[in-house]
């Protein structure tokens, strides 16, 4: 690859911001929403399934792929692009969040984590060096640095220390990730809900030098007001020529107030989480397919709606086939609620081109509190 990774702001309004991500892959329109393929796969969605929704890129799980089917298979095999049949970019998160996670399982130094593999109990050592060669194996677009993450609520001097060792780890990513033309790494803020520490990790990012930052640490058991709050001024202290990521970030209305503050990409399992489990997201809020009253209902289940659970099917037969566990209940859902996220990003997008981005807001959330238009 010899083009370079690139971003630029084409248009703003208030706070929000409508750009693209140029990679040798093909372009990302932010903002941005990047389905999750944990393992090489986003459930219950062919990959052109996924493309056709309006995806640009999708995520990829180190820490999940590290152990099954391993990197260095990835790699003998053309890697991850050509291993999962997607042709467009690829973001792949560091393995950190997943190994912090492991609690019991794992042991945190200043070199790294070690941990037992939650598949067959195998030892494996993460450090910052390991996942950079996993995400070069891989063939990752955008690489994450490697980063703790401790949850939410934690005392101050346990998120200081966390996001401190963070910060070390972060320049030893840059270090290992090298020079690797169209391929971008992004560092990842830490710092809890505490002002003074989120600005001095910026600063150290800023140090450092990263092609894209990431704020990480939220969206963790805090609260969607707690989280604005802190988004009110952690993009800020980020350089705005460069994306700005929200890692794990989700609800709808999450997406629409994390743009609102000038954030360009996120990600989350929740779209299709969400479609396995009989819940659709429309413009209207969420809708429980599960429920009752939907057995007679000969409607779509979006009127407004294009995508193929919309206009081929009743909600009494996804409802149906919910109950049933049938297996095209997952694909209708998953690919309708995928097709909903991109169809959102997409009136985003448009907002900001036309500046008018507070008044799509003010009917975003004016059309959720009309409730669903299956209501009896």
């Amino acid at each position: 690859m010899t083009q370079r990774f690139s971003f630029d702001v084409t248009a703003t309004s208030g706070k929000a911001r409508r750009g693209v991500i140029s990679t040798p892959r093909g372009q990302i329109r932010t903002p941005a929403f990047m389905p999750v393929g944990t393992a090489a796969s986003v459930k219950a969605m062919l990959p052109e399934n996924v493309a056709a929704t309006g995806a640009d890129i999708v995520l990829g799980n180190t820490y999940h792929l590290m152990l099954r089917p391993t990197a260095e298979r990835i790699d003998r095999l053309g890697g991850l692009h050509r291993f999962m049949n997607w042709d467009k970019p690829i973001l792949t998160d560091s393995g950190g969040f997943q190994v912090m996670s492991l609690a019991d399982l794992r042991k945190l130094t200043e070199e790294g984590v070690s941990f037992k593999s939650h598949i067959d109990g195998s030892r494996h050592m993460l450090t910052p060096e390991r996942s950079m060669e996993i995400q070069r194996l891989l063939g990752s677009d955008i690489v994450m640095a490697f980063d703790e993450c401790p949850a939410l609520p934690a005392d101050r001097n346990r998120i200081a220390e966390s996001m401190r060792l963070s910060m070390r780890w972060a320049a030893r990513s840059r270090a290992a990730f090298g020079y690797r033309p169209g391929h971008a790494l992004f560092g990842i803020m830490q710092g809890g809900l505490d002002r003074d520490l989120r600005a001095e990790s910026a600063e150290a990012l800023r140090a450092i030098g990263f092609e894209g930052y990431a704020i990480g640490g939220l969206a963790v058991g805090e609260g969607q007001a707690a989280m604005f709050d802190c988004l009110d001024y952690a993009p800020d202290l980020l350089p705005k020529d460069r994306p700005r990521y929200l890692m794990g970030v989700g609800k709808p209305d999450d997406i629409v107030g994390a743009v609102a503050r000038g954030i360009d990409m996120m990600d989350c399992v929740l779209p299709t989480r969400s479609g396995r489990t009989g819940q659709a997201w429309t413009r209207r809020g969420v809708v429980n397919l599960k429920n009752a009253r939907h057995q007679d209902d000969p409607r779509p289940l979006d009127e407004d709606c294009t995508c193929p659970a919309c206009t081929g099917y009743s909600r009494a037969y996804l409802h149906h086939v919910y109950r049933s566990g049938e297996l095209i209940s997952a694909m209708l859902l998953t690919w309708h609620n995928l097709h909903y996220y991109q169809q959102l990003m997409q009136e985003i997008r448009d907002a900001v081109a036309q500046d008018r981005f507070a008044a799509f807001e003010t009917r975003f959330h004016a059309q959720r509190a009309e409730g669903d238009i299956g209501r009896l």
